[in-house]
Order: C-alpha cells, then sequence, then structure tokens
C-alpha cells in the first residue's frame, strides 16, 4: 500500500537562507485573481518579522474563510503588507499574465523600502521586477512570506468583489468572487457584460460576440 505524500507545509527557510547570505529585507508576493471573469487582479507583498509571525499561515486556498480573514488582520498589525491591483482595462490589454506581474511590481513599489530579494510565487519573474526575485514554484505552500501575501491578497480582493456586487447584482460575486461558476455564466447570457467583465475572457468575448452578430 503506497502512503499519501504528506503536502508541505510552509516555513521559513527561503527567507532565512536569504537573510543568512546578507540580504536585510525578504519579501514574499503572490497574487490572486488569474481566473476570475470580472474584477481586478490583486498582488501583495509581505515582509514578515521573524520575531512575530502569526502561528497557521498557510496557502489562502487551504484556509477556512474566517480564519484566512483573522489571518489577514494579524498581519496587518504585524508585518510590512502592500497591496496592489491591475485594472480589467490593463488585464484585456495586456493579458492575465503581463497584468498579473504589473500588479506583483506594483505591490512591490509600495513598500517602504525596496526589498533586497522577493520570492514570487510561480515560475516566471515579472520583466520589470524593481527588486532581485526567486521565482518560486507553489511558493505558496513552501514560503511563508508568500503565503502571507496569498492570503492578505485574497482577501483584499474579495472585498472588492463584494463591494462591486452591490452595484452590479446577479452575478453574484460575493459568493463567487468573479470566478466563472455556472450560475455566474448563466448570469452573464441572461443579464449581459457589466463594465467589470473580462473581455479578453473567451466566456464574456463569446456572449459580446453574440450580442453583435444578433445586433448588425
Amino acid at each position: 500500500m503506497t502512503r499519501a505524500t504528506p503536502r508541505p507545509i510552509p516555513d521559513f527557510s527561503l527567507e532565512t537562507d536569504a537573510l543568512a547570505r546578507g540580504a536585510r529585507i525578504v519579501v514574499g508576493v503572490d497574487e490572486v485573481g488569474r481566473g476570475p471573469l470580472a474584477g481586478p487582479v490583486t498582488a501583495a507583498a509581505v515582509r514578515l518579522d521573524p520575531a512575530a509571525i502569526p502561528p497557521g499561515l498557510d496557502d489562502s486556498k487551504r484556509l477556512t474563510p474566517a480564519r484566512r480573514a483573522a489571518l489577514a488582520e494579524a498581519l496587518m498589525g504585524c508585518a510590512e503588507v502592500s497591496i496592489a491591483h491591475a485594472s480589467v482595462a490593463e488585464i484585456d490589454a495586456l493579458n492575465i499574465l503581463r497584468a498579473s506581474h504589473l500588479a506583483m511590481c506594483r505591490a512591490i513599489a509600495g513598500l517602504s523600502a525596496l526589498p533586497d530579494l522577493a520570492l514570487i510565487d510561480g515560475n516566471l519573474l515579472p520583466v520589470d521586477l524593481p527588486c532581485p526575485g526567486l521565482a518560486i514554484v507553489k511558493g505558496d505552500a513552501r514560503s511563508l512570506s508568500i503565503a502571507a501575501a496569498s492570503i492578505v491578497a485574497k482577501e483584499a480582493r474579495d472585498r472588492i468583489m463584494v463591494e462591486l456586487a452591490q452595484h452590479f447584482p446577479g452575478y453574484g460575486w460575493d459568493r463567487n468572487a468573479g470566478y466563472p461558476t455556472r450560475a455566474h455564466v448563466q448570469a452573464l447570457r441572461d443579464i449581459g457584460v457589466s463594465p467589470h467583465h473580462r473581455r479578453s475572457f473567451a466566456p464574456v468575448h463569446n456572449i459580446l460576440y453574440q450580442e453583435n452578430s444578433v445586433s448588425s
């Protein structure tokens, strides 16, 4: 019988190694919101205090909403946090990968000082990264700093989508955060495309194309 491989738990070893090599400021950077059909993509850069790391930090996707919200609040009080976004217009103009990287660079630029090393979740570094960086595949499951960034970014973006849902009801953004759930896609067909939908994404583009075909 094959034993299941235990899932990785994020730790501070990547940060500790960088600090031991002379880095003074090490941050974790992650983004949230590549997959949704609506809303911005949001990134966070977090510099943890090694002496005040909240217990229970993990990949935001592994946390309950209540635990994620509590950790985000704790992080705002004990870490340096910078949050930034790329808009729907920028996503449509640049593509989602480049827009995600733009949000990451903006988050880093919003810190009080540029890091000596940014630990970036993913397999690619942003082209315009304003500091040295290290791409970490599944970094939110390996690095506490990246896990912290994933939590803060997720909470910030979810709040934006809840607010947008008040002004554009019917799409369920307060529940689906703009992701392409069956109900969201059906609402797109029934209600139409809002100003906050990503027109470059296929489900939205296809509905717009159908509308244009009918009206022409």
